[in-house]
């Protein structure tokens, strides 16, 4: 089985990767530098016409989107801890992992590029305030679900990667976590696990890579 992840630094395409560590799988990934639209090129298209990532490429077979893709790698690795077992469970975090996708993910999107909503318009305040707001009642609500535990579940799952993403996200919008007591602690309970210190790293070289790339 020949699997490659398409990934970009910072991106939520992180959480495949960080996932795909997890399970120990053998895998390549190929970095898109957004700054130079490689996700707008013709060879990225032909892979995902909608020229976002994550893309997860498996014996030439396409996938795209966190939810997906988790879910192919809890169905491929079954003795691996991606997804809680017990079936009720199991579907909730199919919900969070959504949430996470379609609840929070796209307010982070608005605080990246305001222009693009208002449509170039400087008139970004707005925009801004609206999306810092439901970003803090996202947080207040996943507060509240975490309480003292370590994990959403009885045990670590995606989802707690996905929600560290969009809580990394946030911080680098200058969302405070303070606020957030239980969501602090878990977010930097969560960086500590190896497959995100090695995610982070990863990163960091990638974005290396693209500046001297720049430059030269």
């Amino acid at each position: 089985m020949v699997i490659t992840l398409y990934y970009a630094p910072v991106t939520c395409a992180m959480v495949s990767w960080i996932m795909l560590n997890e399970v120990h799988a053998e895998f390549q990934t190929i970095d898109l530098n957004f700054r130079k639209k490689d996700h707008r090129k013709t060879e990225y298209l032909t892979i995902n016409p909608l020229h976002k990532v994550p893309a997860l490429v498996v014996n030439e077979k396409v996938l795209t989107e966190n939810v997906a893709i988790i879910q192919w790698i809890n169905a491929t690795f079954p003795n691996e801890v991606v997804l809680p077992t017990n079936p009720w469970e199991h579907f909730k975090a199919i919900s969070l992992l959504s949430w996470c996708s379609s609840g929070i993910h796209p307010f982070l999107t608005r605080m990246n590029n305001p222009k693009k909503i208002v449509g170039g318009s400087d008139n970004t305040d707005s925009v801004i305030q609206i999306a810092t707001t439901e970003i803090n009642e996202c947080l207040q609500v996943a507060d509240i679900m975490l309480g003292k535990k370590e994990f959403f579940f009885n045990n670590f799952s995606a989802v707690d990667v996905h929600f560290f993403w969009c809580c990394r996200r946030a911080t680098q919008f200058g969302i405070a976590l303070k606020r957030f007591r239980n969501v602090q602690r878990h977010f930097h309970f969560i960086s500590q696990r190896q497959s995100v210190k090695k995610l982070l790293h990863y990163e960091a070289s990638v974005i290396q890579k693209f500046e001297t790339s720049q430059k030269a």
